[in-house]
């Protein structure tokens, strides 16, 4: 399904000033990652996962080193955050670019020498294509961007030939933020790649979601999709698409799940506003997932979140064959650290 939904089209019954009902959907829909029913499955933790540094735990607990391929991994931050990971005991670091730059950024980190692997590529697109080709063919399991432009690091990752953008999938980008003043993680979409998702980006970018907030162990996740308000009104072209996705997951499309919207972030995320504002929800202010209707909407507020609330995030480029790290520059050594982890999670 593509393009713009009329309410009308979408539900049938949903009308403008309206919320069109929550949804919750069944076990045994179309998740690509094992839904956790309270039995072990291998590489999903029994218990929840609620904070970054628990994440950092459970990936060493799995005793094994996942390989990642460092596109111009040579700046300190980058450096730092891998050689970090090496140290913990969970990654093994193939760094791929200038090697008189990466040995200036290790000695700059104080990074023991031997620490890392180094393949000496002074050409940045070069050094991508490189960086991407191993983990095509299986020498590294994890791709990762360090002193590059985004543009031209994914422009190597969805090369049709030689990339690792699996065949016909939306790229998208789900980001797990840990906030001091919220009691557990939100994953947070899609803060990073698609400007203006259409209603099959949309079903993507919740798919994306819940598979992650499943490998955290969140057997049945409570998705919040977001608006500025929570009546339904023909002013907001994404809540026909919300009512859309509120059926699809009625009939068991996106597996053991809540979904529910629109609903502004207070409802999503603060028990107390229900009262507040006379609104029912069984998000009930207890939302893992944020799924929000542009970029611009949802790159400010995880930024926001950043500046101003000491937000700390691990997040993934999703769509691709294997795990892909894309961070800003600007973003901390500890958030680079705790996309790793992610990344050997999801691998």
């Amino acid at each position: 399904m593509g393009g713009r939904w009329s309410a009308a089209g979408a539900v049938g019954w949903e009308a403008a000033g309206q919320r069109p009902g929550w949804a919750q959907g069944k076990a045994g829909g179309t998740c690509e990652r094992p839904v956790t029913t309270g039995r072990y499955i291998e590489g999903v933790p029994m218990q929840p996962i609620r904070k970054l540094d628990d994440l950092v735990t459970h990936v060493r607990g799995q005793g094994r080193r996942f390989r990642v391929a460092v596109a111009c991994g040579q700046d300190p931050n980058t450096v730092g955050a891998v050689a970090r990971a090496v140290e913990l005991g969970f990654v093994e670091a193939l760094m791929v670019g200038d090697a008189t730059r990466i040995a200036h950024a290790a000695a700059e980190e104080g990074v023991p020498p031997g620490s890392l692997t180094v393949i000496d590529i002074a050409d940045e697109r070069a050094a991508t294509r490189e960086a991407v080709r191993m983990v095509r063919a299986g020498e590294a399991e994890i791709l990762m961007k360090g002193l590059i432009g985004t543009d031209t690091f994914l422009k190597a990752v969805m090369d049709r030939q030689d990339g690792i953008l699996l065949p016909g999938a939306v790229m998208s980008y789900v980001c797990a933020v840990e906030l001091r003043s919220y009691p557990k993680l939100l994953f947070v979409t899609d803060t990073a790649v698609l400007p203006f998702p259409d209603f099959t980006q949309k079903q993507a970018m919740l798919r994306y979601a819940l598979a992650m907030a499943r490998r955290f162990g969140i057997a049945t996740p409570k998705v919040a999709l977001v608006s500025a308000v929570e009546k339904c009104t023909e002013h907001f072209p994404s809540h026909a698409e919300y009512a859309a996705l509120c059926a699809m997951a009625r009939r068991g499309a996106f597996g053991d799940c809540v979904v529910d919207g629109p609903l502004d972030v207070f409802l999503a995320c603060d028990p107390a506003s229900l009262e507040i504002k006379g609104v029912s929800t069984p998000v009930a202010g207890d939302a893992d997932v944020l799924l929000f209707p542009s970029l611009e909407a949802c790159n400010a507020f995880y930024k926001g979140l950043m500046l101003f609330a000491g937000g700390e995030l691990g997040g993934l480029i999703q769509g691709t064959s294997r795990p892909v790290v894309v961070m800003s520059r600007s973003e901390s050594a500890r958030s680079k650290l705790y996309c790793l982890a992610l990344a050997c999670l999801m691998a």
